[in-house]
């Protein structure tokens, strides 16, 4: 019976290095995980001394093959890891409950990739390593559970952690976006109707108006002045908002613009203070959930600094490190930040004393997703008034411009009749 040398780890986190006899890779493989360890590299020992890969030999990455549409998107990467994490709640081997989703998966990106980690921890690659390999499906902060999970023995809990980790992400997100739609598409409805009023409808009132010869009113005159403008460059409409979006891209390519962009959007009336408290709820779920998980604070912070999104408090977070490394406390820096509320600050601070820092962001996350989604509705609530009279402005600023020359006009005429 072929002997296979292991390296692995035990619970407590011990690496380990020894041989095993196995019929083939995956007994070997089954063997070292009923010993009660977590195997990282697995490979057969006439392998190991002939300096040629055996059988469970790591491999490097290949490139993917063929071409697909767009990317792994967040709910298929979330779907796969809620499936994985039941499969290996049941005690199924890693290698096969991969197997068994990449069978019943749709063809598409994710079902390649799954694929070829399959393939890379068939070759002895741990799971972490092989996911490593693919960054634009599994980011930073995705690996690092993943071996934190690995290295505890824990791997199905980190999963698990993992999938509502995602979901509850995308759930913010959907809730967020959703709540936007409506306005923005009665807004975009709104505007192209009156720029069609300005391009067609004034223009043949200013005609009647200059065959009559009447002087016009300042508001008229106004709305006129604006309805020519529109007219002769309504092609420079949908020309504007591309230059300011690439100009924005721009501006933001380098650290100041970033900041200043970032700035503005957490101190936008209303959407600004949503932008801030799904920051701060991002930033204590994601750390929460790494320091739940066994990654070490500096890698968390380093991983969360990376993901944030905002460049103000990835500056901040980057401040927490670098006081950390310098052994200091976590909540000075915060406090000093300026963007996160004191209540953040002090369940930190008594996360700290406690040792349940992990927990203490947890309820904070829950706490500020909770205002988030109420400050999303109370926004919808208050955009649909303000909408309407926008509108409503606007309608009557055209219809009462377009009337007062008629109005003056009549009055003119009935004068001269009365006279």
């Amino acid at each position: 019976m072929p002997i296979f040398h292991y390296e692995a780890v035990d619970r407590t986190g011990k690496r380990i290095n020894s041989e095993i006899e196995a019929g083939s890779i995956q007994e070997a493989q089954q063997k070292i995980r009923q010993m009660g360890y977590f195997p990282t590299g697995v490979q057969e020992k006439s392998a190991t001394s002939t300096g040629t890969p055996g059988p469970g030999a790591a491999t490097t990455g290949k490139k993917l093959k063929g071409f697909y549409l767009g990317g792994v998107s967040r709910k298929q990467l979330s779907h796969f890891t809620q499936q994985l994490s039941v499969l290996q709640d049941a005690g199924l081997p890693l290698l096969r409950s991969l197997k068994i989703l990449e069978k019943q998966m749709k063809t598409s990106l994710l079902k390649r990739i799954v694929g070829q980690v399959t393939e890379e921890v068939e070759g002895g690659s741990t799971f972490s390593e092989a996911l490593s390999k693919y960054p634009k499906a599994f980011d930073r902060l995705y690996v690092n559970m993943v071996k934190a999970g690995e290295a505890g023995g824990v791997l199905d809990t980190i999963l698990l952690r993992l999938s509502i980790f995602m979901e509850k992400s995308q759930a913010l997100k959907r809730k967020i976006i959703g709540a936007l739609i409506y306005p923005v598409m009665v807004i975009s409805v709104a505007l192209v109707i009156l720029v069609g009023i300005m391009a067609f409808v004034v223009p043949k009132f200013a005609a009647i108006f200059a065959e009559m010869g009447t002087s016009l009113p300042a508001m008229t005159q106004l709305l006129m002045s604006i309805s020519e403008t529109i007219k002769n460059w309504w092609f420079l409409l949908p020309v504007i908002p591309i230059v300011l979006y690439i100009g924005v891209i721009i501006f933001a390519r380098s650290r100041n613009g970033r900041l200043t962009i970032d700035r503005l959007k957490l101190n936008v009336p209303l959407v600004g203070m949503i932008m801030r408290k799904s920051a701060i709820a991002r930033f204590c779920r994601t750390f929460g959930t790494l320091l739940a998980s066994g990654v070490n604070i500096l890698e968390s912070l380093t991983i969360v600094r990376n993901a944030i999104g905002n460049e103000v408090l990835a500056e901040a977070i980057q401040n927490v490190h670098d006081s950390i490394r310098e052994g200091e406390s976590i909540a000075g820096p915060l406090s000093q930040s300026g963007v996160f509320d004191d209540i953040v600050i002090n369940m930190v601070e008594v996360g700290e004393e406690t040792g349940e820092l992990d927990k203490m962001l947890m309820k904070v996350a829950d706490n500020y997703e909770a205002e988030v989604d109420t400050a999303v509705s109370s926004l919808t609530s208050i955009l649909e008034p303000v909408i309407i009279v926008f509108l409503g402005v606007t309608v009557g600023f055209i219809v009462i411009a377009l009337f007062m020359p008629l109005v003056h006009l009549m009055e003119t005429f009935g004068g001269a009749t009365g006279g």
